[in-house]
């Protein structure tokens, strides 16, 4: 190893709890154990589909691997994703349907295994500055209870096991539940999915037998023999990537457990033909891809935005690029047909747009879609990380990256691990690299078919396969519990991403008060990131290593970080300074104090 690689091979416990990262695969392990049943018990008269397989495992993967039988049913066709079971009824039961206990747990996991959302440093998130810079304010909620939501609203939260708002839901829940169009910034991890998702269903609920549209009756109806229905959605949520709109539509099922309203998802790469299967049982609340959203569009007999109530662009920034200019036009313009504008009442959709990081032409550009009365929020410094998350940074040269990577798995306990890197190629070579010295991981990247990506990330989520590699595409909105880790095997160039996509991509830990450690590797071809890199570093106390030291600013510079993003609108921002700045002291009266200082969930 070399020595300038400094990580020790048995590393000391510390605060961030290294000792205790084998916690985070107690479902991978009782898996394990499982399997090891299964093989135990087999006899003569009970034939397996298994076939033993021997692996020669390295010594230091001990913790990370045991042999165990191939289970040959991973190749049986899988449901997709979007086919996912979601709360229906064939009966008029009124507003709010009865209990279904099977799906609960589905939704919700065992009532006895459901544990907080929350993280032990949680309170440290919750003393984050929230500056409200737009034109409208609104007073925070501190309490969930506090919101006004309705009651069945109110349980999918408990169920949800969330505690108290984070930042971001203290000011977005009232906000839109006001009717004012939102922009919001926040860091990764700070729930901001929940921020939007909460106020909306709840303002829904209650009232979609008055606005939804007529849909065949799930317990007669007979796909491909009764005529379909046209999907008139109230509720469109656009995201970047596929991977994010299935998280998504996850978190809508669980909010919209026991209303009226119905989720879909469609994304590229999934079966056209099942996802307009689900678009014809109904949907109210859609959540899509840009591609895939506008392929539909064109289909006015499928889909039509004619019902629309609220647009949500969830990780805005990436969706406002020139890359998605034309696409993200057409969605706002509801197809641009003659029935949208005709039967859409001015100011009668509510936009929202979402994300951690907003440069200023992106910025400008959101601002033009929204209302004159919108609510502008900012979570902390947009595009900033936070404390729960220590960063270090290592001197690896690119011959040595493979070893050096291995050698950083054996070195601390086995948890669940997302590697990053810039190419396909990498991602496949570390993939073959890795597995072929028993470490258990799976791969996600462009190339991949979308049954692999989702294969891929259930492995991932169930601890079948705790680590996975990835290029960019998973590094936006990811949200799998108990991530402890993340690796840039490449750092991201400034050229794709930058800072932000650093900042995105270590956010997959430390989420929601949780710790996480993010581990890079740096070469001198990464010079061009090094000063930003360095001042992110220092903005939340992180060690500088050596070779950084020369990036550092000096005097007063150090005490006065600058960043691209840190102006924010600036035609209102001396208007901000006024009443903007929520710190911890206050309490709700005058909207201008965040106050919340117990832990809770999110």
């Amino acid at each position: 190893m070399s020595d300038d690689w400094d990580t020790p091979a048995a590393p000391a416990a510390d605060a961030w709890g290294t000792d205790g990262l084998a916690a985070a695969l107690t479902d991978a392990s009782n898996g394990a154990a499982g399997n090891d049943g299964q093989d135990a018990g087999a006899t003569e008269d009970t034939p397996t589909e298994t076939v033993p397989v021997v692996q020669v495992v390295p010594e230091a993967l001990d913790g990370w691997v045991r042999p165990i039988a191939y289970d040959y049913s991973g190749q049986a066709p899988r449901e997709w994703d979007g086919n996912a079971t979601v709360y229906e009824w064939d009966g008029e039961t009124g507003d709010i349907g009865p209990e279904y206990p099977e799906l609960e747990q589905q939704l919700f996991g065992h009532p006895t295994e459901r544990v907080a959302s929350q993280g032990i440093d949680f309170s440290t998130i919750t003393k984050i500055d929230v500056f409200q810079e737009g034109p409208t304010r609104v007073s925070p909620i501190m309490k969930f209870d506090q919101a006004g939501l309705h009651p069945a609203m109110l349980q999918n939260v408990n169920l949800c096991k969330y505690g108290n708002p984070t930042p971001i839901q203290q000011y977005c829940i009232p906000a839109i539940k006001s009717g004012h169009d939102v922009i919001a910034i926040a860091q990764t991890g700070s729930g901001k999915t929940a921020a939007y998702l909460i106020p909306i269903i709840d303002k829904l609920m209650g009232k979609a037998k008055k606005l939804c549209a007529s849909r065949p009756n799930p317990a007669t109806y007979r796909a491909g023999i009764d005529p379909p229905s046209r999907a008139e959605p109230l509720v469109v949520i656009v995201a970047p990537n596929r991977e994010l709109a299935i998280q998504i539509f996850n978190e809508a099922r669980k909010f919209c457990y026991r209303s009226m309203l119905r989720p879909c998802v469609i994304y590229g790469g999934g079966p056209m033909r099942e996802q307009l299967d689900q678009l014809q049982k109904g949907c109210d609340i859609l959540v899509a891809s840009p591609g895939r959203l506008c392929d539909f569009i064109d289909r006015p007999t499928v889909l039509t935005l004619r019902r629309l109530r609220y647009l949500v662009i969830d990780e805005a920034d990436e969706m406002l690029h020139d890359d998605w200019n034309e696409e993200f036009t057409k969605i706002l313009s509801g197809g641009g047909t003659l029935t949208y504008w005709t039967e859409q009442e001015e100011g009668n959709v509510k936009y929202m747009f979402f994300s951690a990081t907003f440069p200023k032409p992106i910025r400008d550009l959101a601002k033009t879609h929204l209302a004159e009365t919108h609510v502008r929020l900012r979570v902390g410094r947009a595009g900033s990380t936070h404390g729960n998350i220590k960063q270090r940074v290592l001197m690896v040269e690119m011959p040595q990256k493979k070893q050096c990577l291995l050698d950083l798995l054996c070195s601390l306990p086995p948890t669940r691990t997302i590697i990053f890197v810039n190419s396909k190629r990498t991602a496949d070579e570390l993939d073959d690299f890795l597995f072929n010295r028993g470490v258990p991981c799976a791969s996600i990247h462009a190339d991949r078919t979308q049954k692999e990506r989702e294969a891929s990330m259930r492995a991932f989520r169930r601890g079948d396969s705790p680590v996975l590699i990835a290029t960019g595409v998973s590094s936006r909105g990811i949200d799998v519990r108990n991530v402890m880790h993340v690796v840039n095997y490449d750092l991201p160039s400034m050229d794709h991403g930058g800072i932000e996509e650093y900042t995105h991509r270590i956010g997959r830990t430390g989420r929601i008060g949780h710790r996480g450690l993010a581990t890079s590797f740096y070469s001198d071809h990464d010079e061009a990131i090094a000063s930003v890199l360095t001042r992110t570093l220092l903005e939340t106390d992180q060690e500088i290593p050596d070779f950084l030291q020369s990036f550092v600013p000096e005097g007063e510079a150090r005490n006065n970080l600058k960043f691209e993003a840190d102006s924010d609108f600036e035609d209102d921002a001396n208007g901000a300074e006024d009443g903007a700045q929520d710190g911890a002291e206050g309490g709700a009266e005058d909207g201008a104090q965040d106050g919340a200082q117990d832990d809770g969930g999110w």
